[in-house]
């Protein structure tokens, strides 16, 4: 299988053929887990507490379902491709061996890999991958096209989330720690100084403004108007927020999702036929 089959299909194509699982050179069902350090090219910046330790009472009851991938440095020693927060569960469960393929992979690929797993299980914040999209850049001089044809986002996407890396630490940090939504942290990008996007960012946090109230406030703070108080000051259900980001990264802004108590709403606006088009071969 060459590199761009492998990461082209992501990590699945890593470990999909029977005859990894049946090669005893590639597939160890016990492999001691203080053999095992964390991937240093890992682009997750933080595992929540809480969703490890959820994922450690599975393991207790389940075991580990999908092996680790890893690479061999030495002769006990291995390093993480992909499956550090199952590692980390595992460790907490209390296992002292765990299943794992071996791969022989480049810095590249392991970098790679790493951002196409996390990606791929929707396990990164928009910052995260907005940093590993730069380290991929930086370090391997891809393109955002090439990056985005590894990771499965369109180029605006990809382009979008390493922008978000020019925000100042204050507001990075609520991003990271979720207090605002990666439309929030790309509306106050559209202001000119650090110290105007972090009045701005506050006045998110304090009033639980929307995306559009806050595209809203640029616009006017950028034509040296007052910005007029919203007529609606509505907290927005992280849920909500959580799957419309979600749904923007694959389909673009043109997505808007409600709740009420009885159902959800999903709406889509396009400004041409290409752009349906497009969408709608997505849906297919």
């Amino acid at each position: 299988m060459t590199e761009k089959n492998v990461l082209g299909k992501g990590l699945s194509a890593l470990i999909s053929d029977d005859s990894v699982l049946k090669d005893d050179h590639s597939y160890i069902p016990n492999l001691p887990i203080n053999q095992i350090k964390p991937n240093p090219q890992q682009p997750r910046m933080e595992i929540k507490p809480e969703s490890l330790l959820e994922l450690a009472d599975t393991i207790r009851e389940h075991g580990i379902i999908e092996p680790l991938i890893v690479t061999q440095k030495d002769d006990d020693l291995y390093e993480l491709i992909a499956g550090e927060r199952r590692w980390r569960a595992a460790k907490l469960a209390g296992l002292k061996k765990v299943p794992a393929v071996i791969k022989e992979v480049s810095q590249q690929q392991m970098l790679e890999l790493a951002v196409v797993e996390n990606v791929q299980r929707a396990d990164l914040n928009a910052l995260e991958e907005g940093l590993a999209f730069k380290q991929l850049a930086d370090n391997f001089s891809l393109t955002h096209s090439q990056i985005a044809k590894k990771v499965g986002l369109s180029r605006p996407a990809v382009a979008n989330k390493i922008r978000l890396l020019n925000l100042p630490e204050e507001v990075k940090k609520g991003l990271l720690e979720d207090k605002i939504s990666e439309g929030h942290a790309r509306a106050l990008l559209g202001l000119t100084s650090n110290d105007s996007i972090i009045a701005a960012y506050q006045r998110i946090l304090k009033g639980f403004l929307s995306v559009r109230d806050v595209e809203s406030m640029v616009r006017s703070l950028n034509e040296g108007r007052k910005t007029e108080k919203p007529q609606r000051v509505v907290r927005i259900d992280p849920l909500v927020r959580k799957y419309e980001e979600k749904l923007q990264t694959v389909y673009g802004n043109t997505v808007s999702l409600q709740r009420s108590k009885k159902n959800w709403r999903l709406t889509m606006i396009f400004p041409d036929k290409k752009k349906l088009e497009t969408v709608y071969k997505k849906l297919l």
